[in-house]
């Protein structure tokens, strides 16, 4: 590739990767991303405050549709994590044709999978519903919504790769003012469709994809400048197997670990409903509380893998531990505070949530001082999804993942609601067991993983 394709800001940041500070590296490129995160999980906080506006069905089933959005949504997850590793790792090694090819690549690919996935499930939607035992109260409430947020995901397959890319080239600044504008429109938009139109759930949804079709514009715009090495090009699209065969081969357990993961909370918010439907919507407000917490952490997740990807290719090896330890020390002290403050302030936002409903926000402070007692330890096995991730290690992912649900979740509940009095606690104490048995599995697991790295390619190589 012509010398000319090289953008000096991307190889400012190449250098900056393999030789900075590495504290304040993964500040530098996990802040903006922290900060998106963050500021999203806040603003699914307005949105669920104003689907309370509609009524308290309406909270349930957007808490209960999410989940199977997010199943649906596991093949564009995949192949962003996925293709951001490889991107990365050939960034890291200086071979920018690799870089433009697997970019390329993956935009078609991506785009492929975002038409086919509209002509599935768009006619199919109410047998879908059904197939996931749906409630029909929640259907009834939520099918125009779902269709709806179908259309969105198809516009956020393209965007998910934009995002991926952009991060891998260290941009993550641009991702944070380039999201933030999508999450000012999509308020401004639902407020207008809820509270001055009085719009039912289903104009929350074109709210969404309204907004998602402007990140979706600067996506387009930002790819087709074919001076820069990260940017699309037909003539760079190849699928032989040294660009596609480790991207896509990758990409197959974080899509299997997506979908059982969004299954798995899926039956649990079935067998929640137990409870009745409002715990269905209690769980949700609680886990979008709890995502105040992780969500910040998710960014510097994301940002350190980039970061991992990169000095591995390039074969700065004790960099990657660098980036790893110096993430966790991040994410748990940041994550104690906002876990905290979120407590100190849950009787406030239990009663905005409820929307008037009292019995509603006992049941949502119920659920969450639960799971926020496991919540400040995630941030612990964020660092080591960072880790794992950016050493293409997605296969351990999958498994951590699968069992955060299937082993600490499910049977835990079942359980509690078989052989105990426990009754509503039970949502809160299966989150708070699952929170805090994964860490426990990660970090595990993770020392097992760091003492074979270093006898690989620390002490054989004599740089310990």
């Amino acid at each position: 590739m012509s010398e000319s394709i090289k953008c000096s800001r991307d190889e400012a940041f190449r250098e900056r990767s393999l030789n900075g500070d590495m504290l304040a590296l993964v500040i530098y490129t996990g802040m903006p991303l922290a900060i998106y995160q963050g500021l999203s999980q806040l603003f699914k906080i307005f949105d669920t405050i104003m689907a309370a506006h509609i009524n308290a069905e309406s909270v349930s089933a957007v808490a209960y549709l999410s989940q199977l959005i997010a199943l649906l949504s596991a093949i564009s997850g995949g192949l962003s994590v996925s293709a951001g590793i490889k991107i990365s790792s050939a960034f890291g090694e200086g071979d920018y044709d690799m870089v433009k090819k697997r970019v390329s690549t993956v935009y078609l690919t991506a785009a492929v999978f975002a038409v086919l996935m509209l002509a599935v499930f768009i006619p199919l939607t109410e047998p879908f519903l059904k197939l996931a035992a749906t409630p029909d109260i929640l259907i009834k409430a939520g099918a125009s919504y779902f269709s709806i947020e179908i259309l969105t995901m198809a516009v956020s397959f393209i965007n998910n790769i934009y995002i991926a890319v952009e991060r891998s080239r260290g941009n993550t600044s641009r991702i944070l003012w380039m999201n933030m504008l999508v999450l000012v429109s999509k308020l401004i938009l639902t407020a207008i469709f809820v509270y001055i139109f009085n719009g039912g759930l289903h104009m929350i949804a074109i709210a969404t994809l309204l907004s998602q079709s402007i990140l979706l514009i600067f996506a387009i715009y930002n790819s087709l400048g074919k001076e820069s090495i990260f940017s699309f090009d037909l003539k760079f699209v190849s699928f032989r197997k040294n660009v596609v065969n480790d991207m896509y081969l990758l990409s197959i357990p974080v899509v299997a670990e997506k979908i059982f993961f969004s299954l798995g909370k899926t039956l649990i918010n079935s067998m929640s409903t137990v409870y009745g439907a409002l715990m269905v919507g209690a769980l949700g407000v609680s886990n979008t509380l709890g995502g105040i917490t992780t969500s910040p952490q998710n960014g510097f997740q994301d940002g350190s893998s980039a970061i991992i990807s990169q000095n591995f290719g390039a074969g700065k090896y004790r960099r990657v531990l660098s980036a790893f330890y110096n993430t966790a020390i991040v994410n748990t002290v940041m994550g104690f505070i906002i876990c905290m403050s979120t407590l100190l302030g849950l009787d406030f936002l239990s009663n905005i949530f409820a929307g008037g409903d009292i019995h509603f926000a006992k049941m949502i402070r119920e659920v969450y001082r639960y799971e926020a007692i496991g919540s400040l330890f995630l941030g612990v096995n964020a660092a080591v999804m960072s880790l794992l991730y950016g050493l293409g290690k997605t296969k351990i992912t999958m498994i951590l993942n699968i069992s955060r649900v299937f082993v600490f979740r499910i049977p835990v509940l079942y359980f509690l609601q078989n052989f105990t009095n426990l009754k509503d606690a039970s949502i809160g104490i299966v989150m708070m067991v699952s929170n805090i048995s994964i860490t426990v599995m990660s970090v595990t697991v993770i020392c097992f993983v760091i003492r074979n790295y270093k006898n690989k390619y620390l002490y054989k190589r004599g740089e310990l």
